[in-house]
């Protein structure tokens, strides 16, 4: 009997369509960033005649960290001091922030949310000023300092609406995956096109620009999730962050900073629904299993790490810090005190406000992560009853939420030192490409209104660079052809060898990138602190990680895909594996314990203020593939305290 299976019947072993076309400025994603960078440029672009084009790998309407919808706009100044707002932003990233970039986002953010309220957005009003919009001097619900509460299950919805009628239809280009960047060939560190394919046709998108937006969001998935079997593929941020942005920078020679840096977001257990509306609006607290506010028996932990423990509000990885003490001393699980959060506010409140009140807690959850709500009722818990399980998550990238790793970026000209400022705000060290959302580094706590506000801000400095340099033509030797061999070879793979073995899955010639990818799960979680050993690590862990990744590199290379959805995982996990080795390196490289709660170094387990008080840098040589790690100095634009 043959083994002989049909040969291809299907468009993806044919020679794709190339899509060629040339533009001003490209904007890869679709996320919020991308939103507010193509509604604030296109008014400058049609006043100079100028191209915009826009790639996302997703649908607008539901793309990026935004897409499920939200119960928070969490970055609100509504008339408090940006400089306040810097100083949160460092004191809960333990000290090492750029101060311009998050003040620029601080000075500009608000507008930004007022248009989402123009656009649509119902925002909580305080009783007296309901239907007074927030520019006019409405005053809004508060669930913490700097946020505001919203009924945002379309959130993303109304601000990618507003993003498409700016650009237009025909400067949308959706389900079109971008994988690689490429440098001009005739001037030397300049950007020049980007590259990518269909993931619903045969198609292969070559985009000549003078500007690049680089927005693809953040990292998930690089290290094994908890939630695992059926559960694979529940996650706190959006799975299909692949760490796109920082791997295309890297790989044209962008410099990276602060990749040590990553996001444990202590989340509800299983479902990773969001706890901030608890804390804040609801006054929760998370005790462990004997009812204790751990918080405060472990108190005297915070004094290890002055001033960060020492505030009013402790760093978040600080938080975790102690969770993960109860947790290894056997007094968990650790729970969040739902019902006698709802019990002490219903004292005062008659029946009606209570069910009100009852409502708004679902809400919370029906409004961003709906799973949440699924797995209460799948298992028979009414929080406003009974407490419900906390967990810290698996380990995130990103730049917009609680953490900071990403691209070191150009600052803004009237804040940033001259080592900061290299003439065109949010521009990456290579020329041409700019960044803004999770891709900015050292500026975290931006959310998603700042990072709306940031793609604004790195809008309209592309638009000067633009015009500044309006002779600019491309010089690319290597053709669309060539990009589309490389770009495609996981099918040709497939093809060549899929009759070798009965199982598409078990073949000596290739690998599937759902089983590479768990091999990246792996490596990263036991050997670059991930939760099986309690986010710990060392030198002598992450130096065999790095031989591990070498491999993982080689076998990369085998990946087939079966499909085009296939072949969108494949390049996925081409770049979730520089981005992990980029995360490895700059670990290994900060010899010290700068976010316990989020990581430890067991060789080096204290924070070292005297000499790690600093950014660490990296570039990425694409020539000769090796790494340059440093140091460069901090700088407090705003003290810590006032």
């Amino acid at each position: 009997m043959s083994l002989e299976r049909e040969s291809c019947t299907s468009s993806y072993c044919e020679d794709p369509q190339i899509v060629e076309m040339d533009t001003d400025i490209l904007l890869i994603g679709g996320g919020m960033a991308n939103c507010g960078a193509a509604f604030e440029v296109m008014p400058w672009a049609k006043k100079f005649g100028l191209k915009v084009t826009l790639v996302d790998k997703a649908a607008m309407d539901r793309s990026g960290a935004v897409a499920q919808g939200l119960s928070a706009i969490n970055t609100y100044m509504g008339g408090q001091d940006p400089a306040d707002y810097v100083r949160m932003v460092k004191n809960d990233l333990m000290g090492i922030v750029r101060d311009d970039l998050i003040y620029d986002v601080g000075r500009h953010v608000d507008d930004s949310v007022h248009l989402f309220e123009k656009w649509g957005l119902p925002v909580w009003k305080q009783a007296g000023d309901e239907g007074k919009p927030l520019d006019k001097g409405g005053k809004c619900v508060r669930s913490g300092k700097w946020q505001i509460m919203i009924n945002g299950e379309s959130y993303k919805v109304i601000v990618a609406e507003a993003a498409k009628k700016a650009l237009g239809e025909e400067n949308i280009f959706e389900r079109v995956f971008i994988v690689k960047l490429i440098l001009d060939e005739k001037e030397d560190n300049r950007i020049a096109a980007a590259v990518g394919f269909s993931t619903r046709e045969n198609k292969i998108y070559y985009i000549r620009a003078n500007a690049i937006l680089l927005a693809a969001g953040g990292a998930v998935n690089i290290f094994r999730p908890r939630s695992v079997a059926e559960g694979m593929g529940r996650a706190w941020y959006p799975v299909w962050n692949a760490g796109s942005t920082y791997t295309m920078a890297a790989q044209v020679g962008a410099e990276l900073t602060m990749m040590e840096n990553r996001f444990v977001p202590a989340r509800f257990k299983d479902g990773y629904g969001p706890v901030g509306a608890w804390f804040l609006l609801f006054k929760a607290k998370a005790t462990n299993a004997k009812g204790e506010n751990y918080m405060v028996t472990n108190g005297e932990m915070l004094k290890d790490y002055p001033p960060y423990g020492l505030a009013a509000v402790p760093a978040t990885c600080l938080r975790n810090h102690l969770m993960l003490k109860e947790m290894k001393e056997g007094r968990g699980p650790i729970y969040m005190d739902t019902a006698t959060a709802m019990k002490e506010l219903a004292a005062t409140m008659d029946e009606k406000q209570v069910k009100h009140l009852e409502a708004e807690a679902w809400e919370d959850f029906l409004d961003m992560c709906v799973g949440q709500a699924g797995l209460w009722a799948g298992m028979n818990i009414q929080p406003e009853v009974v407490g419900s399980e906390l967990m810290p998550t698996e380990p995130y990238m990103l730049g917009s939420h609680s953490g900071c790793c990403g691209i070191w970026v150009s600052g803004p000209e009237d804040i940033a030192p001259a080592e900061w400022q290299w003439g065109y705000n949010r521009m990456t060290t290579v020329k041409g490409l700019f960044t803004a959302g999770d891709g900015v580094g050292a500026s975290g706590h931006k959310f998603s209104s700042g990072s709306h506000a940031e793609g604004r801000i790195a809008a309209k400095a592309m638009v000067k660079f633009v015009l500044d340099n309006k002779d600019f033509k491309a010089t690319i030797s290597k053709s669309a052809k060539d990009f589309a061999a490389e770009i495609q070879k996981p099918f040709k793979t497939f093809e060549q060898f899929k009759n070798v073995t009965t199982d598409d899955y078990v073949n000596p010639n290739y690998i599937r990138p759902k089983m590479l990818m768990y091999r990246l799960n792996k490596i990263m979680d036991e050997y670059v602190a991930g939760t099986s050993t309690y986010y710990v690590t060392s030198a002598a862990l992450m130096n065999r990680a790095l031989e591990l990744l070498t491999w993982l590199k080689e076998d990369s290379e085998k990946m087939a895909a079966k499909d085009l959805h296939e072949l969108m995982r494949c390049w996925e996990n081409y770049h979730r594996i520089f981005t992990a080795e980029a995360h490895l390196r700059h670990i290994l490289f900060r010899e010290e314990t700068r976010y316990p709660g989020f990581f430890y170094r067991a060789d080096f387990p204290k924070l070292d203020e005297t000499n790690w008080k600093c950014f660490v840098n990296s570039k990425y040589n694409p020539k000769t593939n090796e790494w340059e790690m440093k140091k460069v100095p901090h700088k407090d634009l705003v003290p810590l305290t006032k």
